[in-house]
């Protein structure tokens, strides 16, 4: 008997055996039913059945072996695509999914040989039948995946936003301490804890923005008219603040001014700097160079240090991405690995461009910035 008539022949003792392995993969399946436990098996079996069936060429057999089956314009989801959200959506695991698919084509193969020992020429069957199978599953791992990263993103997206109100409640209350004059005890407790907030605040908002960017929403900008110069000066006198141990330098030139979001470009510039003092040499002053020429405004933040090598210049500004633990001044404060990731999303927000550099000289981030976003 052909592969595919006999899945359709015997689609209820393969979805029973189907239906019993999945009840195994605990904790998830704990309180299945039958129906939830089975979910979309029987509409997988049907299409792996119809695939068996139809003509196929050996450029699209090659491209089904490879998880590329052709996609059809506006069809609804596939079974297995439906099945792996379902999956996720129930708690289980990437790898307890995969083992579903394992156990179907090891039980459907088992059934149809135990029926009959299959010819020679049922091989293209067993062929066929591994590719639908390898498709399907290349199928729900993709939704899968991109069903546990839309959680995931939920999630960061409601704990930043819940995590704001007692953060505010600290910072307020430290600064209520120290205005109080208390004693000296009391106001440096303040302090740090108000310095402690502000950290706080920084790695929240990066995570904030870092979960915007994930849900395809982008870094949001209030473009007004701005002097860049006034802006910058500004930051800068934080950071020195801040980093009393560090000198960093500012120097402007040109015509500053032009339609941006200030509170924004603070943050770029907020991120490269202090990504400079937590990898440059510490002897040696951070440096902070704007130009402004007739279409744009050019900034650039230099620092002295160990140059950057050419694989991790490449990945510098993807996300998570921090340099090697050697280099690492200050490890405390070197963050989650998203300072150069939000930089480079403000910049795109911008509609501009950030770039790198390193030698054993100096290592130079430039942003290049329209004057009208």
């Amino acid at each position: 008997m052909r592969l595919a008539d006999f899945i359709l022949r015997n689609t209820e003792p393969i979805l029973e055996q189907w239906e019993a392995f999945a009840a195994s993969l605990l904790p998830a399946a704990r309180n299945m039913d039958s129906v939830t436990l089975r979910d979309d098996a029987q509409q997988i079996l049907h299409a792996i059945a119809h695939d068996l069936t139809m003509p196929q060429t050996r450029e699209e057999q090659h491209q089904k072996s490879l998880g590329r089956a052709p996609k059809v314009n506006g069809a609804p989801e596939t079974a297995a695509q439906t099945h792996a959200v379902l999956r996720a959506r129930s708690g289980f695991n990437i790898n307890q999914l995969a083992a579903e698919y394992r156990a179907l084509r090891a039980s459907v193969l088992r059934l149809w040989i135990d029926n009959g020992v299959p010819a020679a020429s049922d091989l293209e069957d067993m062929i066929r039948f591994n590719e639908a199978i390898d498709q399907a599953l290349a199928e729900s791992v993709s939704f899968f995946s991109a069903q546990v990263d839309q959680s995931h993103n939920l999630l960061l997206g409601m704990l930043g936003h819940d995590m704001r109100s007692p953060l505010q409640t600290i910072q307020m209350t430290a600064s209520y301490l120290a205005a109080l004059n208390a004693g000296d005890a009391v106001t440096d407790a303040a302090a740090r804890l108000i310095r402690s907030g502000a950290r706080m605040q920084t790695l929240l908002d990066d995570l904030c923005d870092f979960n915007r960017t994930k849900l395809g929403l982008g870094i949001n900008i209030a473009p007004r008219d701005v002097d860049l110069a006034e802006v910058l000066a500004d930051v800068v006198d934080q950071l020195r603040a801040a980093n009393p141990g560090r000198q960093i330098d500012l120097e402007i030139s040109g015509d500053l001014q032009g339609s941006w979001d200030g509170p924004r470009l603070q943050q770029l510039l907020s991120n490269l700097v202090l990504n400079a003092i937590n990898y440059g040499a510490q002897d040696t002053p951070v440096r902070v160079v704007a130009n402004g020429s007739d279409t744009e405004v050019c900034l650039e933040v230099r620092n002295a240090g160990p140059a950057i090598d050419e694989q991790m210049l490449e990945r510098i500004f993807d996300p998570l991405q921090r340099g090697p633990s050697q280099t690492v001044i200050n490890d405390a404060r070197a963050g989650l690995g998203l300072g150069l990731y939000i930089a480079s999303e403000v910049a795109k927000a911008h509609q501009g461009a950030i770039s790198v550099r390193s030698d054993a000289t100096e290592t130079i981030f430039g942003v290049q910035l329209p004057r009208r976003t």
